[in-house]
C-alpha cells in the first residue's frame, strides 16, 4: 500500500539551503511541494527560482500536506508561531532538519502527534533562498532520533523521504546525537572561525611589515580554503548551534584545547619525534571519519 505522503503534497516550511534543496529534489521527482516562507519578498524570490509548486506566507498552504518538513532556523524551530502549529494537519507526519535534537524533541514532541526528529547532515557555505541546490543529500547521513513514543509509520515515512533524496539513513538517541554533532559539526565551525581569525591577527603583530597581511591572503590556497570553509559560513547558524547545544559544544572545545596544547608543547620543546608520532596517529584516525559505514 502506498503511504499517504507519496500521493499528497509535501510541505516545506522555510526555503533556505536545506528546505530549498529538499523542495528542488522532490520537484525533480514529480512531487507537488507546498512551501511556507516568512516574508513576501522571500516568496517572490523563491518563485523566481521555481523552488516549489506553491509558495505562500500563509500557513494555510500546508492544509493538504501529508508530510511537512520544518526547515527553520533553530531559534524559530524552538519557538514556533502558534499559527504554524495550528495549520499543521492533525494526521500529517511532521519532521525537522535541525542540527540539535534534544531541545527540538522536548518542544515538538507534545505539539503534534506524528513528529519525527531528524537531521540531514549536508550543507554548503551558502544561506538563504538562493542557496538550495539539487542533489545536496546524496550519500550524506540523514539521522533520526526517535523515542519510544514515536509513531513507527511516521518514522518509516521520514526514512523513505531521506532514501528517495539519496541520503544514508541512521537512527540514534537524541542526546548522543547532540554530543556527536558537537564534535564533528559544531566544533569544526568554531575551529575554522578561529583559524581565520588567527591568520588575520597573526599577520598584524608588532613589527610586522605592512605588506604581510596581503601576502598571507595571496598565499592562501586549497589547504586554507578547505579548513576555513565552515568558519566562513552562516554566522547565525554557527551561533544558534552553539547556543542550543552549549554543554556538548563546551566539552568539544575542551577536547580540542587539550589536543592543541599537546601540539604546542611539541613545538615549544622541539620534540619532533613526538610531533611526528602524533601526526601519524591522526593520519590513521582520519579515514574512518570520511568513509561511509559498510
Amino acid at each position: 500500500m502506498t503511504p499517504p505522503w507519496q500521493e499528497r503534497p509535501v510541505g516545506v516550511v522555510g526555503l533556505g539551503l536545506i528546505g530549498g534543496s529538499i523542495a528542488l529534489d522532490l520537484l525533480a521527482q514529480g512531487r507537488e511541494v507546498r512551501a511556507l516562507v516568512h516574508r513576501q519578498e522571500t516568496a517572490e524570490r523563491a518563485r523566481s527560482r521555481g523552488l516549489a509548486s506553491r509558495i505562500d506566507t500563509d500557513p494555510a498552504v500546508l492544509g493538504d500536506c501529508a508530510l511537512v518538513v520544518l526547515a527553520l532556523p533553530l531559534d524559530r524551530l524552538l519557538d514556533p508561531p502558534d499559527s504554524l502549529v495550528a495549520a499543521l494537519p492533525a494526521e500529517a507526519v511532521v519532521t525537522d532538519v535541525g542540527s540539535v535534537k534534544a531541545p527540538v524533541l522536548a518542544r515538538w514532541g507534545g505539539l503534534v502527534p506524528r513528529f519525527v526528529a531528524s537531521h540531514p547532515m549536508a550543507g554548503t557555505a551558502q544561506a538563504g533562498v538562493e542557496a538550495g541546490i539539487a542533489g545536496l543529500f546524496v550519500d550524506r547521513p540523514w539521522v533520526a532520533t526517535p523515542t519510544t513514543g514515536t509513531d513507527p509509520e511516521a518514522l518509516a515515512d521520514v526514512q523513505q523521504l531521506a532514501l528517495q533524496l539519496g541520503a544514508r539513513w541512521l537512527c540514534c538517541d537524541a542526546a548522543e546525537h547532540d554530543r556527536a554533532v558537537a564534535l564533528i559539526s559544531h566544533l569544526p565551525v568554531l575551529v575554522s572561525a578561529a583559524l581565520i581569525a588567527a591568520a588575520d591577527q597573526g599577520a598584524r603583530g608588532p613589527g610586522d611589515s605592512a605588506t604581510l597581511p596581503s601576502l598571507v591572503r595571496g598565499l592562501a590556497s586549497s589547504g586554507f580554503a578547505d579548513t576555513s570553509r565552515v568558519g566562513g559560513g552562516n554566522p547565525e547558524l554557527g551561533t544558534l548551534m552553539s547556543r542550543c547545544n552549549r554543554e556538548a559544544v563546551r566539552q568539544a572545545l575542551s577536547h580540542y584545547r587539550l589536543a592543541l596544547e599537546h601540539l604546542e608543547a611539541c613545538v615549544e620543546r622541539q620534540d619532533w619525534p613526538e610531533l611526528e608520532r602524533t601526526l601519524v596517529r591522526t593520519q590513521a584516525l582520519r579515514p574512518p571519519f570520511l568513509e561511509p559505514p559498510v
